[in-house]
């Protein structure tokens, strides 16, 4: 027998999640990002949920081909743009939307001479300061751009620094000004913008790890009350229990020490699997649907639970480690990480199936 973990991945969650943006921002064009494979999931496997998008944005070359290999026939927008003139000449063969957020890019698009032209997003660097044009240069990037053989429409872009925590309009501000009178449409937000800034959505948003049920926050409760679904569920059983008295110790360095007599389960998954090691005591997790907690420390391939709350639990009890009861953004938090990086971290080793 295989050890019992699995990871599940519903393309339906992803399908109900794009309506909910679409109910966020009715007057935009909705880009489902699908970058770092489908956060973790799988470009191929959440394929079926993303039909009511109106383009698909990734950053890697070859995940923008396999998305046209798919059937996708609507637009495709590389985030990052291109690197080199081969890129051109892929970006033009699969009539990709390139951004450019650089003058090489710019030269690489002409130096390519595409027999068609290759329309672009020209990104301003609003305050991220990370890729895009100085606010201060961004008219005279887009003067060169709209005059340059080989380059098709130009629309505009910038990203926004802290949109999870309510601050906006700083970089909303400088963008319209620098851009005020350019023509073109225009792709601002991001889940955090999307779901709680309709001010910046503007033609197309760009909605990330809320198409997946994760908080652009990385904190639960700030989107309970946003009906999203988790779109992974990492699922293992129980594989061995142990009644221990007060003042013993469980796992590697004997972290935790019972204060009571206390049943525990060991559970098939560790941070093999993709689980957070550093994942401390108390760490959320659900035993044949109970909410319980992890002890001690996660080991390579086991971790251990508290089955207190649930003491008909036994060998074989399943187990969800994060999933539609189990919020992966409350796991990642008590890890001190983010959903974003669990989703992404899943083990090449744990099976994964789409779910119905």
């Amino acid at each position: 027998m295989p050890r019992p973990i699995n990871a599940y991945i519903h393309p339906k969650a992803v399908q109900h999640n794009l309506k909910v943006v679409r109910q966020r921002a009715p007057d935009s064009r909705i880009w489902a990002v699908v970058k770092a494979n489908a956060y973790g999931h799988g470009i191929e496997r959440i394929y079926p949920g993303l039909e009511a998008a109106d383009g698909i944005a990734l950053l890697d070359l070859d995940e923008a081909v396999r998305v046209r290999q798919l059937g996708w026939k609507k637009p495709v927008l590389l985030l990052e743009g291109i690197f080199n003139c081969n890129d051109v000449k892929v970006a033009e063969e699969f009539d990709l939307t390139v951004a450019v957020h650089c003058d090489e890019q710019r030269e690489l698009i002409v130096a390519a001479k595409p027999n068609r032209p290759i329309d672009i997003y020209l990104k301003m660097n609003s305050g991220m300061n990370r890729l895009g044009f100085a606010r201060e240069n961004f008219r005279e990037a887009w003067e060169r751009a709209s005059a340059s053989p080989g380059i098709g429409a130009v629309s505009l872009m910038t990203h926004f620094a802290n949109a999870d925590e309510g601050e906006v309009d700083w970089q909303l501000h400088s963008f319209d000004r620098a851009t005020r009178d350019i023509p073109g449409a225009r792709s601002l937000s991001n889940s955090a913008a999307t779901m709680w800034h309709k001010r910046a959505h503007r033609e197309w948003v760009r909605p990330g790890i809320v198409l997946y049920g994760g908080s652009p926050s990385g904190r639960a409760v700030d989107i309970a009350d946003i009906p999203l679904r988790a779109s992974m569920t990492l699922s293992s059983e129980i594989i061995g229990t142990q009644t221990m008295l007060a003042g013993e110790t469980v796992g590697y360095a004997r972290t935790y020490k019972t204060e009571r007599e206390t049943r525990i389960g060991v559970v098939a998954c560790g941070y093999a699997d993709g689980y957070p090691r550093h994942a401390p005591t108390g760490t959320p997790v659900s035993v044949d649907g109970v909410m319980t907690h992890t002890v001690g420390r996660v080991s390579m391939d086991m971790l251990t639970v508290d089955l207190t709350p649930c003491p008909n639990a036994g060998i074989g009890s399943k187990v969800e480690l994060w999933g539609e009861q189990v919020k992966i953004d409350d796991v990642a938090a008590s890890a001190g990480t983010i959903g974003y990086e669990l989703m992404c971290a899943l083990a090449r080793r744990v099976p994964v199936m789409v779910a119905e």
